[in-house]
């Protein structure tokens, strides 16, 4: 495994930490075929019941390491690079069926802001900035910018973000319903401790049954939804996490929940 990323399991929640700080955590096909080995070991682990994604150093992520496309006998070349690296990224986060929280501590820019705003529930301290910064260089957003942005913030916003490349700050990004909360730096890595910790001790099957609903209502009908809907609260209500929540709440006391 590449030192390009860490991670740290304590108390069911996976930390997963981009590890080059030398570099604004920008991304190498190193660093990206790591994140989604890691990734998987998450996804597979039953132990896990939530993941933190954060970064090491002053960014979050930078986006793309700009010296491995410049470099001819570096370069994978574009379409390497979206196809292997950083759409079946975007996709994991998607599609593990356990919160992920992006726990963004510094910039981040290009593929960086948006795989930070692919995550479950985004959190930042208050010097954070994100940038759609593609068009900058020539580029245009990828790693589902252009999926995601306008469904968060609405189309107009989005359109002029990508194509100016303004920087957003943390607090704008709260008010503007990019991400969920803004957190004093302070605060920030307790606020994302605790967090983390209470979503690894919801009950995890729920939360998988709720990220796969939202994630189909970006294209169902609503009556597909619906029927989503109903079929998946019939499941949840056969689990052993939902049994433990109503005895819980009938015997007035904290539940235990278990994931199952």
């Amino acid at each position: 495994m590449s030192n390009s990323i860490l991670l740290k399991i304590e108390n069911k929640v996976a930390h997963i930490t981009l590890n080059r700080p030398e570099v604004f955590n920008s991304f190498n096909r190193e660093m990206a075929l790591s994140l989604q080995e890691i990734l998987n070991q998450c996804e597979s682990n039953s132990e896990v019941r939530a993941i933190v994604l954060t970064g090491n150093g002053k960014a979050f992520c930078a986006g793309q390491d700009l010296k491995e496309v410049t470099t001819p006998e570096l370069n994978p070349g574009f379409k390497k690079i979206l196809e292997e690296h950083y759409n079946p990224i975007i996709k994991q986060i998607r599609e593990i069926r356990k919160p992920i929280i992006g726990a963004i501590n510094g910039v981040a820019a290009g593929a960086g802001a948006n795989i930070a705003l692919a995550c479950d529930i985004v959190v930042a301290h208050e010097k954070v900035s994100f940038i759609q910064a593609f068009s900058l260089i020539g580029l245009v957003p990828d790693s589902a910018g252009t999926y995601f942005l306008p469904r968060l913030i609405g189309f107009q916003k989005a359109q002029a973000l990508a194509m100016l490349g303004d920087k957003v700050s943390a607090e704008e990004a709260e008010r503007i319903g990019m991400i969920y909360k803004v957190i004093p730096i302070d605060q920030f890595q307790d606020e994302v401790h605790n967090l983390a910790e209470k979503l690894a001790n919801m009950p995890t099957k729920a939360l998988g049954m709720i990220k796969e609903l939202f994630n189909a209502s970006m294209t169902n009908s609503l009556d597909d939804q619906l029927d989503m809907e109903s079929k998946y609260q019939i499941e949840a209500a056969q689990s052993e996490d939902y049994k433990e929540g109503v005895a819980a709440f009938i015997e007035k006391r904290k539940p235990n929940f278990q994931g199952r």
